[in-house]
């Protein structure tokens, strides 16, 4: 039981109390003395970490010092992002509807061989319509031409060729947001950029094969997609991909999401891009958002 002898040796010595004494310059008297164990003085620091750490706890359940610490959201934060999510969400969906009802009035209007009527907006966020008559326009006459007449969006043109001026019709919108930042080539954008709620679905703009799916530190996740008729179209900056180099995908389907949070001078906002022929082309002119 030699085990037991040195065990019972150790527990003895650290019961054992020392003597710690403060003794004075001049004349060496002891002016302060305490005993204590090694096994006292490890019981103490214990106490002394359980203390700290019940102060630190109920620092953090009953005071706003834990909204000082950095990278953390309190409740106010996280319910006004949320509720900013939402009201993009709600204007969005609202945009859809009237430009739905509006595209329902006019194919009715068309139907029974009237002129369609025109939306205007107002000062205020909402849309509204007008159903005043289109006067007529030099623009509207030169389309009756080209519906009347032989161009690829004429009503005689032959299958083929109208179905290569429909593909840039059918592009769609590549996620539900806002335009904070145009088309400008002098001004170095190559794009748009929108704002839109966090981990919002993008998706591609027509059918095409996937020709990059990368990530960049500067900017996040990259997508280009090449579509029929020369036109690639940029993705960028998203917070996750689904998609693989060579991939074939189809308009509307989901190919990733965009940046889970927003910078305030819209540096990480999803960003979007139409190249044609090797040249960069103002996206808004190819697809309604």
């Amino acid at each position: 039981m030699k085990w037991f002898d040195s065990f019972a040796a150790w527990w003895k010595s650290a019961l054992h109390k020392r003597r710690f004494s403060m003794l004075s310059v001049e004349d060496k008297s002891e002016e302060w003395h305490v005993l204590v164990s090694p096994a006292g003085a490890f019981a103490g620091l214990l106490a002394l970490v359980l203390l700290i750490f019940i102060i630190v706890l109920l620092l953090v359940a009953y005071t706003p010092v834990i909204e000082f610490l950095p990278g953390y959201k309190s409740d106010a934060v996280r319910s006004r992002e949320s509720l900013m999510a939402n009201i993009m969400r709600l204007d969005s969906m609202e945009r859809r509807m009237n430009d739905m009802l509006t595209y329902n009035e006019n194919i009715v209007l068309i139907i029974n061989g009237k002129t369609p009527a025109v939306r205007t907006t107002i000062a205020t966020d909402s849309i509204h319509r007008n159903k005043a008559l289109v006067a007529p326009s030099a623009e509207d006459s030169l389309l009756r031409a080209q519906m009347e007449g032989n161009g690829i969006y004429g009503l005689h043109t032959t299958v083929p060729q109208r179905q290569a001026g429909r593909d840039n019709l059918e592009m769609t919108v590549p996620v539900d947001g806002i335009i904070t930042s145009h088309f400008d080539i002098k001004g170095g954008k190559y794009g748009i950029r929108m704002a839109s709620a966090s981990m919002s679905p993008v998706m591609a703009t027509a059918d095409g094969t996937v020709l990059t799916s990368i990530w960049t530190p500067d900017k996040a996740y990259i997508i280009e997609i090449q579509h029929p008729n020369g036109l690639v179209s940029v993705y960028r900056n998203l917070s996750q991909t689904i998609v693989t180099k060579g991939q074939n995908v189809r308009g509307s389907e989901v190919i990733g999401y965009s940046a889970s949070e927003r910078a305030d001078d819209g540096s990480d906002q999803f960003g979007f891009e139409l190249w044609n022929g090797g040249k960069a082309v103002d996206p808004e002119g190819y697809i309604v958002f």
